[in-house]
């Protein structure tokens, strides 16, 4: 079993092909997302994932103020369990791929997967690392304000703006945290998808996404511009916007996945579809908003 995890099916490692790929793809990959979220809206589970979070958040303040120093790292640390997290989409995407049910309810099979252990382990080391990121703001705080809780937010603000340990806090904090960024970036851009598409085992999949950041870097650093540009966006209204904009960056991962790795295997039956433009799924995808408006019970 153990040995499974990490070779997947393969008695031995598998090596893949790994493509050159430029800004055009990124675009296209988008494209693609956008077009599978507006062909199977999934923001109803992302907003019952949101809502707890947001709900224990704002519960800590109002009852204590301890959870302050940790609410930038918590907001800016969901990225590093994002592929995790997006799993279920992987496989939305992939059954739209091939031209099979795109019910909601499929996010679940991921557990049927052959490569379910490997993606238990993958997602246990994103974890680990996400915890490790806490722990480290955690330090960064108390090094420089001590370890009592701050008296009140506006205490906590002004500590934060307007002292030299408050920018030091800003300096190394987010400098630290763009280093765990990049970390979770690189081992995790295709390993995910890879998984769900084939039973290669953790250590492949690991290995395959640092070779596909490796032959590409100047066009993952964008696609992680990216990814980091539109959470800080859906984290703005309480990051409720968060339940549009994961979906789209997991839909277009499987996509951004399908265009670095290179595809040894044709699926039976599978008739490509007509290929979405950005401008194309922007339309679709406004559509489909006006159309949820419309419908509303008034």
């Amino acid at each position: 079993m153990a040995l499974h995890v990490i070779n997947g099916a393969s008695d031995s490692p598998v090596h893949l092909t790994i493509r050159k790929i430029g800004f055009a793809d990124l675009k296209d990959a988008l494209a693609h997302g956008l077009d599978d979220f507006a062909a199977m809206p999934s923001h109803v589970i992302f907003l019952s994932l949101l809502y707890p979070i947001v709900g224990f958040i704002l519960a800590r303040l109002a009852f204590g103020h301890d959870v302050l120093p940790l609410l930038y790292p918590l907001a800016t640390g969901f990225a590093l369990i994002g592929p995790l997290a997006a799993v279920g989409l992987y496989e939305l995407s992939r059954r739209r791929e091939q031209g099979l049910d795109t019910h909601w309810t499929h996010v679940f099979d991921v557990r049927k997967s052959p490569s379910f252990g490997a993606i238990v382990a993958l997602g246990i080391l994103l974890m680990l690392i996400f915890l490790a990121w806490l722990a480290t703001a955690q330090a960064i705080y108390q090094s420089l304000f001590g370890v009592l809780a701050p008296t009140s937010i506006t205490a906590f603000v002004r500590e934060v703006l307007t002292t030299q340990a408050g920018w030091m806090l800003i300096l190394f904090g987010n400098g630290i945290g763009f280093l765990y960024a990049v970390l979770v970036l690189v081992i995790s851009v295709v390993s995910f998808p890879l998984l769900l598409d084939r039973d290669v085992g953790a250590a492949v999949a690991l290995w395959t996404s640092i070779r596909a950041v490796a032959v590409n870097p100047v066009t993952m650093a964008a696609w992680g511009l990216i990814v980091a540009v539109l959470l800080a966006i859906g984290s703005l209204p309480l990051f409720f916007g968060l339940a549009i904009v994961m979906p789209i960056l997991g839909h277009s991962t499987w996509h951004l996945y399908r265009k670095v790795v290179e595809q040894n295997v044709q699926y039976p039956g599978h008739q490509p579809d007509e290929q979405p433009t950005l401008d194309g799924a922007l339309a679709r995808f406004a559509g489909l908003a006006v159309g949820w408006v419309t419908r509303r019970p008034r």
